[in-house]
C-alpha cells in the first residue's frame, strides 16, 4: 500500500535505535544532535503470528508479511520552523507521510545528553508539536491570501474554503492540536493538499531503559497526555529492541523469554501503527505462497482485489471467503468447507480483519 511513517523526536531521544530495529538499518546512531542528516528510510516486517499459522496449515513455499516504510527524520529542534538546527528542509520531509511516529525520551541517564539538559517528555512532545504548527500557519497563511483572491473574483467554493482556513488558523493560534478533530470530506480535501504536519495521525513511542520501572513515571505522563487527546502510546526500548534484532531468528523467542517477554516492542508498535492508520489485514493462502495484504478498512472485495493486481479489480466476478479462525480451528480449508464456513460473496462484500481469500476474475 505504500503506507509510511515519519519518526520525529528532539534529538538524542533514541529515533535512530529504534529505527534501526525496525528496518535491520544501520542508520548512524550517535550521541550528539544531528547524527541523521537525512531522513534514513527502510521498510519495516509488519510481524503476524497468523501468516506463520497459515503458512503450515497450507505448507506454502513462500512466506510474504506485510510492510510498513519508515523514515528516521533528523532531530527537530526549537525553532526548526524558522530554520534552526537543520530547519525547514526536515519539515518538508515530514510532510510527506501518513502518519508521525513521535519518540519520546522516557529514560534518565546521563550518558546521553539532551539538548535541554534534562528529561522531561512532555516539555519535548510540547517543543516538536509547537515548531510543526508553527509551520502549519505559515502554510495557511498562504493558503489563506491565495483563497481570498479567488473570494474577492466571486468564486463562493472559495468562500467556503477560506472559512475554513480561517478555523484552522484559529485552533492552532490557540495551540491545538489538529490530527484528532473530525472533518467532513470536502474539508479533509483541503487538508490533504495543505499536507498540514498537525492534522497527521500520532503514535507516541515513549522509549525506556532496560530498567522500565524506574521509569514508569515518565512514561505515565505520556500516557495522561495522549489519554487526553485520544492518541495511542506504546513503551518501546530501544536499546533491548536493537540487542533483539541483531539475534538470528531462531534465538530471538529464547531471548525475550528470558526477559519475560512476550513479543517485543516492535511488534506491538508495529500493530498500533496499522490501528492509527485505521488499516485491517487480509490474508491469501496456498501452496506457493501465504500473504498479508493490508488495507483500509471499509474496502469492497473487487476494490481489495484490485491492491493485488489491477486486472483482478477489473475482471471480478466473486471472492471466495472464510476467516482465518476457522481454518485453523478446521486445520485445513477442506474441513472448512465441510463444516459450511466457505463462502462465496460478490462485489458489494466488503472485506473483514482476518478474511483469507480467493479472488476469482477474469479479463
Amino acid at each position: 500500500m505504500g503506507l509510511c511513517c515519519g519518526m520525529i523526536g528532539l534529538p538524542n531521544v533514541g529515533k535512530t535505535t529504534v529505527f534501526n530495529a525496525l528496518t535491520g538499518g544501520g542508520a548512524l546512531a550517535a550521541n550528539y544532535p544531528f547524527a541523521t542528516v537525512d531522513p534514513n528510510t527502510g521498510i519495516a516486517l509488519v510481524p503476524d503470528p497468523r501468516l506463520g499459522a497459515l503458512t503450515d496449515i497450507f505448507k506454502s513455499k513462500k512466506t510474504t508479511y506485510s510492510t510498513l516504510e519508515v523514515r528516521d527524520i533528523a532531530g527537530l529542534v526549537e525553532g526548526a520552523s524558522k530554520g534552526e538546527g537543520l530547519g525547514n528542509q526536515f519539515l518538508g520531509h515530514i510532510r510527506e507521510v501518513d502518519a508521525l511516529l513521535h519518540v519520546v525520551r522516557c529514560f534518565r541517564g546521563t550518558d546521553v545528553v539532551h539538548v535541554s539538559g534534562g528529561v522531561d517528555p512532555i516539555r519535548d512532545i510540547g517543543i516538536i508539536e509547537t515548531e510543526l504548527m508553527l509551520a502549519d500557519l505559515e502554510t495557511l497563511d498562504r493558503r489563506k491570501q491565495k483563497t481570498e483572491k479567488k473570494v474577492r473574483a466571486g468564486d463562493k467554493k472559495a468562500a467556503v474554503e477560506l472559512a475554513f482556513v480561517q478555523k484552522l488558523i484559529g485552533l492552532l493560534d490557540q495551540g491545538e492540536w489538529l490530527g484528532h478533530l473530525t472533518y467532513t470530506p470536502e474539508e479533509r480535501e483541503v487538508l490533504n493538499e495543505c499536507q498540514l504536519l498537525a492534522a497527521k495521525p500520532v503514535l507516541f513511542a515513549a522509549n525506556v531503559s532496560e530498567n522500565a520501572e524506574a521509569d514508569e513515571a515518565l512514561v505515565t505522563s505520556v500516557r495522561e497526555f495522549a489519554d487526553k487527546r485520544g492518541a495511542r502510546v506504546v513503551t518501546i526500548c530501544g536499546q533491548l529492541e536493537a540487542e533483539l534484532s541483531s539475534l538470528p531468528e531462531g534465538e530471538r523467542a529464547d531471548f525475550l523469554n528470558g526477559m519475560g517477554l512476550s513479543e517485543s516492542g516492535l511488534v506491538r508498535l508495529t500493530r498500533e501503527a496499522y490501528t492509527l492508520l485505521d488499516i485491517l489485514t487480509f490474508f491469501t493462502a496456498g501452496e506457493t505462497e501465504s500473504r498479508a495484504w493490508p488495507i483500509p478498512k471499509g474496502l469492497k472485495a473487487p476494490q481489495a482485489a484490485g491492491k493485488i493486481h489491477s486486472d483482478m479489480e477489473r475482471g471480478f466476478i466473486r471472492a471466495e471467503v472464510y476467516h482465518y479462525d476457522d481454518v485453523l480451528a478446521c486445520g485445513s480449508e477442506a474441513k472448512v468447507k465441510e463444516k459450511g464456513l466457505f463462502r462465496l460473496e460478490g462485489k458489494d462484500y466488503v472485506i473483514k480483519e482476518a478474511d483469507v481469500v480467493y479472488f476469482r476474475f477474469n479479463v
